[in-house]
This record gives C-alpha cells, sequence and structure tokens, in this order.
C-alpha cells in the first residue's frame, strides 16, 4: 500500500501538531503527507516548509495562493496526487488531528479490489473513545439525519474528516471542483454513486466506527454559516439529483 494523505491547512500555524505528525512518519516510513496551505495568513506555509526539511522524503508540501475553501484545497492536491502515479491508496484528515493518523491507516489497510471506497464514522460505542461537544452532536445528527434522506443511503456520518480512496474512486470523487467549501463530502457521495450506481456503490464502500475521536475545540466555521449551510445542501441536492 503506497498511502498519500492529504492535510488541509489554513492559519494553522498555532494549533498543528506538528509533533505528532512527526512521530506518525517516523513509524510509517512509506506513507507519504502533503499539507496544503489554503492561502493562508498566518505564518502557516513558513511552518510547514520548516517541517518538510525534518522528513524531506515523506512531506510535500502544496500551496495555494489565495484560500479556496477546505473541499477545493483537497480537490487542487488530490488531482496533483493522482497525476504523479505514484501512490495507489489515497485519503484526507483534518490537520487538528481529531482522528489520528495511524487510524487513517488502519482504515487505509481495508482498500482492496472490492472495497473502492473507506470512510470513519463517529459512532459513540462502548467500545470507542468518541470525545465531541453535545450541541455539536445534536446539530450534527439533525444535518446528517438530512444528509443521508437526500442521499438515499444509509449513511450515519458523512461529514466525518478521514476517508479514503482508490485511485480510481479518487479521480471520479475529485475531478471536478465542489460547489461548497464545507459540504463537499456529501457531493462525493453523490459522485460516487452517480458513476458506480447506488447497488454497486454500496457494495465498494465501507463505514467504519472510529476507535478514537477528539473534538480538538474551536470549529473555523462560523456560526453563521448555520443558515448557508441549507441552501448549499439544497443546491447540491438539485445539482447531483
Amino acid at each position: 500500500m503506497n498511502l498519500c494523505i492529504i492535510v488541509p491547512c489554513f492559519n494553522e500555524a498555532k494549533r498543528i501538531p506538528l509533533a505528532d505528525f512527526s512521530k506518525f512518519l517516523l513509524n510509517f516510513p512509506k506513507v507519504v503527507i502533503h499539507f496544503v496551505n489554503d492561502g493562508s495568513t498566518d505564518q502557516t506555509l513558513n511552518e510547514l516548509l520548516l517541517f518538510k526539511k525534518q522528513h524531506p522524503k515523506q512531506v510535500q508540501i502544496v500551496d495555494c495562493k489565495k484560500n479556496l475553501g477546505k473541499g477545493n484545497a483537497i480537490q487542487k492536491a488530490m488531482q496533483l496526487c493522482i497525476a504523479d502515479k505514484a501512490y495507489d491508496t489515497f485519503a484526507f484528515l483534518d490537520a487538528d488531528l481529531s482522528t489520528v493518523p495511524e487510524e487513517c491507516v488502519l482504515l487505509a489497510q481495508k482498500i482492496d479490489q472490492e472495497v473502492q471506497f473507506v470512510f470513519g464514522s463517529r459512532i459513540k460505542k462502548i467500545d470507542n473513545e468518541i470525545d465531541r461537544k453535545w450541541s455539536r452532536f445534536l446539530i450534527g445528527r439533525i444535518i446528517a439525519t438530512v444528509i443521508s434522506k437526500i442521499l438515499n443511503l444509509a449513511v450515519y456520518d458523512t461529514q466525518c474528516g478521514c476517508k479514503i480512496f482508490t485511485a480510481q474512486s479518487a479521480t471520479i470523487a475529485f475531478q471536478d471542483p465542489f460547489i461548497s467549501p464545507w459540504l463537499f463530502d456529501v457531493e462525493i457521495f453523490f459522485r460516487l454513486k452517480k458513476h458506480f450506481g447506488a447497488v454497486r456503490f454500496k457494495s465498494l464502500s465501507l463505514e467504519i466506527p472510529l476507535k478514537k475521536w477528539k473534538d480538538q475545540g474551536e470549529s473555523k466555521i462560523k456560526w453563521t454559516y448555520g443558515f448557508v449551510l441549507w441552501f448549499e445542501l439544497y443546491k447540491i441536492y438539485k445539482t447531483y439529483r
């Protein structure tokens, strides 16, 4: 497995846990991380360039001169990684490591000829550690239920920031820019479902409960986005239905 993990970064200089990333890379020497500087206005790019010097073979930097939004920053990096033809497995993770990269590797091992798409799910169970604020959990469940309804798929958690793809599924999912910077995950599901057909898509996909997930504090999403979210979700539905 040649795994490429994409990590979008926007003004993360003061909170990105580079020491944790470094420890991970030392333990997994075959994994390459592509950090995407998404038009940051702080010292994010400088921090990432210094980090690359520590791990020159395992760290790549994609520098977006202007802010594209999380979804399209990942999309740009994913296209570059696919074109490189050096990897057979692709993933993306949040920069704050709410999902640890070690778990991403475990999920990536589920990818094979029969499984083209694997995604983590923040289902709280007796045998895992999901640390999520109650208010965000309630709001998230409302949104997730609506998303599952419009997708017509029994998906528990489309918005978890840990998803893994084969080269084929990544090419399909990231071939075009996304409508929404934050709901792009929903578009990924729509694109894959449309390409493979609902029945085939379900047989090619795995939703796996994470063993550990931690809410890392302040969200980058402004509270006012709560009003825009429903409009974007409707726009996505109209575009892909």
